[in-house]
């Protein structure tokens, strides 16, 4: 894909740390998190229930989330790798697609924070560790990224590719929209008011988060390059529910969606180019 470089008066990017912190307060573990719990007990071993359990803690202590580290710049950091800095002009690109469709339906905007981190950082939503991969943090409205997370994803899973990698930062995105919208407040009031339909919730709003981000490629379908489009329908097969518990989880425990769906509700953004059109995933019944 091609993104145009940077601008760092743009996005708001903290360098984590490198393990060993306590974790933050503020929010509930980040609804990007279970999925990539289940990706981690699947790659390295992890028990994702423990993990999230950590997580879950973490909220009980103070935090002084995303800080800068060692005094490095923005351009630092979004320099110190490709992944980096790939990422720093994906979030430069997500922010000037979004600020204005918010600004034309009169909602308030707020950039999210894009935090990386090497081993482990302090989040909002409690302890980052780097067998978690991206996730969102409503607590603290960042999106947080250990770049060898990429790695894994391109070499066990087969989902390699710079519009794959960018996707999963666009639905990291899609998450941070339905904070700012209300959306994820009124789902997680309508979980607590109804447990037992709690999954088939979190499948509507990780399935919105993958419309959104094919929303914002479909608005910058100038930038698509050849194949890109192949690339992200990889990663949205790669990290369906199914297809990560090799069709052994019972459909009523999945949190993310099938692969088939998630691959159809990032079509759908694409398509339409629309974020009205990720309103169905809202309504399913």
């Amino acid at each position: 894909m091609r993104l145009n470089p940077f601008n760092t008066d743009n996005i708001r990017v903290r360098q984590g740390g490198g393990g060993g912190f306590p974790g933050g307060s503020g929010g509930k573990v980040g609804c990007g998190t279970i999925i990539i719990a289940i990706l981690a007990a699947l790659i390295f071993g992890v028990d994702p229930a423990q993990m999230i359990g950590q997580l879950e803690q973490g909220q009980q202590q103070t935090t002084n989330s995303g800080q800068v580290a060692g005094g490095q710049s923005e351009t630092d950091i979004c320099n110190q790798n490709a992944y980096a800095a790939e990422g720093c002009s994906a979030l430069d690109s997500l922010n000037s697609t979004w600020r204005p469709l918010f600004q034309q339906a009169g909602i308030t905007f707020r950039d999210p924070t894009l935090t990386y981190y090497t081993r482990g950082a302090r989040s909002g939503c409690g302890t980052a560790q780097s067998a978690m991969g991206p996730f969102y943090c409503p607590g603290d409205e960042g999106i947080y990224i250990d770049t060898a997370f990429f790695q894994q994803m391109e070499s066990r899973m087969g989902a390699g590719g710079d519009f794959a990698r960018i996707y999963v930062m666009a639905h990291e995105y899609g998450h941070h929209i339905q904070k700012l919208t209300g959306i994820a407040g009124q789902i997680r009031s309508a979980q607590q008011q109804n447990p037992r339909a709690s999954n088939q919730l979190q499948v509507r709003m990780e399935l919105q988060a993958d419309c959104y981000a094919g929303v914002w490629a479909g608005l910058n379908r100038d930038k698509i390059e050849r194949g890109d489009i192949e690339e992200g329908m990889r990663a949205a097969n790669a990290i369906g529910d199914d297809t990560l518990t090799g069709g052994r989880a019972n459909p009523e425990s999945f949190t993310h969606g099938t692969s088939q769906q998630r691959m159809q509700a990032l079509r759908d953004g694409i398509r339409a180019a629309d974020d009205t059109v990720c309103d169905r995933y809202m309504q399913m019944r």
